[in-house]
């Protein structure tokens, strides 16, 4: 999401030009020999590279590359940024766009944002969408007379799979699903965040918040897929390669499903096989000081802080496939107020639609038969 040229998004508000020296650095450490950690055989990462010229390699990996430093830090350099011109000659900058954010546009994003199609189709997520590559596949038809509420796993470290396929049209959503528009839904905290939120809006990203979900299912009309990642940060920390067993998080998650049943959108579960295997990760167990440290700062936060590296430089992570498979969808009526009777029953009905997702379509998708689902 570091993008090297300014954008003008929405409002008369800026992006400024960011990360253009990520080639540069890209471009010396490229030449460094693959981690001994990797979790993938020296056979099958130059399968993946077959037939790509060291030019094409690089671009997909400069494109991630902008992507994972974007995840991690332009957030906070958006912050430091603002902060800074505070303090120069250029301070009416920030003042004017604070104000503006603040009075006329703090609740743009929970009513629907500022979707810009050009952004999506940047031609960097292609580039981000080969460098695994991710895969998107269709099990069922999603009609566009319908709304739909898709809940997507796991979170992995960053949600690859989630980012190209519903954030950006690198993987062909449009086109696999005709006269749906997918939104994918992160958390709220994002959009008080100057620039950020921009650049975020802009990509047809909205808060997970519930106003922004009630006005994407009752506002804006039929044909769309509002796209939740329920397991999140807690997810997150289950996110380990090579594991036989892939946990995610669902059974005392039951928000979703009770927006669903008030405006009759139907539950559609999504697996991303692979998005475990993208980073290594410090796994700390139950109980100890490194997960206790982990739950506070998830609790205070918002997400939690998890130790990684990656297959080059510690941010580039593994040339591993991502499919995302997308399931059938799970009929829910219209109840302007459920009974906890009906949130559980169709709690359940998805908890099983995505357990017979995983079995049906792992071994299709790289993963041997002997492995299995955990839903905590």
């Amino acid at each position: 999401m570091f993008i090297c040229v300014s954008k003008f998004l929405g409002s008369g508000s800026v992006i400024s030009s960011l990360m253009i020296w990520s080639k540069c650095v890209l471009h010396v450490l490229c030449g460094l020999g693959e981690s001994a950690s990797s979790p993938l055989s020296s056979e099958k990462r130059s399968g993946m590279t077959e037939g790509k010229s060291q030019w094409k390699e690089f671009v997909e990996a400069v494109s991630v590359l902008q992507w994972v430093l974007s995840f991690l830090f332009l957030g906070l350099t958006c912050i430091i940024l603002m902060v800074y011109l505070m303090f120069t000659s250029l301070w009416p900058l920030p003042a004017l766009y604070f104000t503006w954010m603040v009075l006329a546009d703090w609740q743009t994003p929970e009513r629907g944002g500022r979707k810009m199609t050009f952004v999506r189709r940047w031609r960097v997520w292609d580039h981000y969408r080969d460098y695994f590559p991710v895969k998107l596949v269709k099990t069922a038809e999603l009609s566009p007379d319908k709304n739909y509420v898709l809940g997507c796993h796991p979170h992995g470290i960053m949600s690859a799979g989630a980012f190209s396929c519903f954030s950006t049209e690198s993987s062909g959503f449009a086109q696999t699903f005709p006269g749906m528009r997918a939104r994918l839904v992160v958390l709220a905290g994002m959009f008080r965040i100057p620039l950020f939120r921009e650049y975020l809006m802009c990509a047809g990203i909205c808060p997970v918040s519930r106003p922004s979900l009630v006005h994407l299912l009752s506002k804006t009309g039929k044909g769309n897929a509002v796209v939740i990642i329920i397991g999140g940060a807690a997810e997150s920390l289950s996110s380990c390669p090579g594991a036989n067993t892939h946990t995610v998080v669902v059974k005392d998650r039951k928000g979703f499903v009770r927006v669903a049943l008030e405006f009759g959108a139907d539950l559609v579960p999504v697996y991303s096989f692979g998005e475990n295997e993208l980073f290594q990760q410090v796994i700390f167990s139950d109980g100890s000081l490194g997960r206790r440290l982990q739950d506070l700062f998830k609790r205070i936060v918002g997400f939690a802080p998890c130790l990684f590296v990656g297959e080059r430089m510690a941010f580039l992570p593994y040339r591993t496939p991502v499919t995302t498979v997308v399931g059938s969808p799970i009929p829910v009526p219209r109840r302007v107020t459920p009974t906890q009777e009906e949130v559980d029953h169709y709690h359940r009905l998805y908890m099983e639609g995505l357990s017979k997702l995983f079995h049906q379509h792992k071994v299709s998708c790289g993963l041997p038969e002997s492995h299995k689902l955990r839903i905590i």
